[in-house]
């Protein structure tokens, strides 16, 4: 990817500079790099809706027997959804504020977006745009859960993923044993499609970024180096600050002993940007090193590893609003509700592998009306920030199985 990025960087700058190469950069990008990025955008689409839906359902259906965890498992849910809506809070002040994407000409940006909206709704096969106020809120809950699906109407499918989920973990376990199994299936059948398709991504960053320097010039550079910023920024806020609290106040441990003790973990996610390659160090640093219970660690880390993605939902979040600014799609205070509701939920949704939130985040900028083909201005720094986030992703789900044994019965602590 990185020598993709290199390579349409260079080659985009060299095509803006270029004296009177407007007609032959305007059929490369027509016929050539816009078709080859367009393939790869399709593929992704093809694989998103099964991906969430089949992702979202295991999540929840792995956290057992509700009944029978009781203060475990509601601890658990309360704590990952406390720090995955502060997470997406922080990420969407922070890029807000920043206004990462600000500063490209207007006028190019418009042409542009109304010429990658055009492919888009081809794409999609229906019009861009999003409703607002009360419809908004009812759409929520789809009346037809496959119209939602093929309206990529993201928001209902996931609603419609959890409802579906949690009624597996309630109904008797001997008549869902094959359909859960169906579903994880479904779910690894997709991940490993997906795996193939992201091997396409240096190609299509090749493109993407080819078109945008061709048509920006070096202002590309500098909004990405932003958006970059951005994103390292909001991540380490939740990771110095948020962390660190809520251990202290759930747990009464200091943040100096608690780093100490998932330095391995954390390094490890870094190096695979896999929350789920990285389970096996993370349960032997929370029984070794935090001395957490084992009963406890293993059900929160297991859950974590798909349901607690807090850098993840930091990501999605930045990189919408960011791609809204830069081709200037200005989001209501509604719409950015909207967009943190989903990154809440994909928190859940998204699969624990290496760019398994690009789907995620492209199927979202064609809700709030920015094209997905603006996905191909962060896909050649995606994997360094997919780095950084899985590590602050498996970092959280330390915290929270840290703040679960903290507040749980003594018994649990010397099970």
């Amino acid at each position: 990817m990185l020598a993709g990025l290199a390579a349409g960087l260079v080659l985009g700058l060299a095509a803006s500079w270029a004296a009177g190469g407007a007609g032959w950069v305007e059929a490369v990008t027509t016929y050539v790099t816009g078709p080859l990025g367009q393939i790869f955008l399709r593929l992704l689409f093809m694989l998103v809706i099964p991906l969430l839906f089949a992702a979202l359902v295991t999540g929840v259906t792995e956290m057992g027997d509700l009944a029978s965890l009781k203060r475990v498992g509601l601890r658990t849910l309360l704590f990952t959804a406390v720090l995955s809506t502060l997470s997406v809070v922080i990420a969407l002040l922070l890029v807000n504020l920043i206004r990462p994407g600000d500063g490209v000409d207007p006028a190019t940006a418009k042409a542009m977006l109304e010429s990658a909206r055009e492919g888009a709704g081809a794409i999609l096969g229906k019009s861009q745009g999003s409703p607002s106020g009360m419809e908004s809120a009812l759409a929520i809950i789809p009346s037809n859960v496959v119209r939602a699906a093929a309206d990529d109407d993201i928001l209902a499918v996931m609603v419609f993923a959890l409802a579906f989920g949690i009624g597996m973990v309630v109904a008797p376990e001997d008549k869902v044993v094959v359909l859960k199994g169906a579903v994880e299936g479904l779910l690894e059948v997709t991940l490993t499609l997906i795996g193939f398709v992201i091997r396409l991504a240096p190609i299509a960053v090749f493109c993407f970024m080819f078109n945008l320097t061709a048509e920006f010039g070096a202002d590309v550079l500098v909004r990405l180096g932003a958006f970059v910023g951005t994103v390292i920024g909001a991540l380490a806020i939740q990771m110095v600050v948020v962390y660190p609290i809520g251990v202290w106040l759930f747990a009464g441990r200091g943040p100096v002993g608690f780093f100490r003790g998932v330095q391995s973990p954390m390094l490890m996610a870094f190096s695979t940007a896999s929350s789920n390659a990285t389970l096996p160090a993370a349960l032997s640093a929370a029984e070794t090193e935090l001395k957490l219970p084992r009963k406890i660690a293993r059900f929160v880390l297991t859950i974590g590893a798909t349901a607690n993605q807090n850098g993840t939902a930091m990501f999605e979040g930045v990189a919408v609003i960011f791609l809204a600014q830069f081709f200037g799609v200005e989001l209501s205070l509604a719409q950015q509700g909207s967009v943190m509701l989903v990154c809440i939920l994909g928190g859940i949704g998204t699969a624990g592998v290496p760019a398994g939130s690009l789907p995620v985040v492209a199927i979202i900028l064609a809700s709030v009306g920015v094209p997905p083909v603006a996905i191909g201005l962060i896909l050649g720094v995606d994997r360094f920030l997919d780095m950084c986030r899985t590590m602050l992703n498996v970092t959280g789900d330390l915290a929270i199985a840290t703040m679960v044994a903290g507040r749980g019965d003594p018994k649990e602590k010397t099970a």
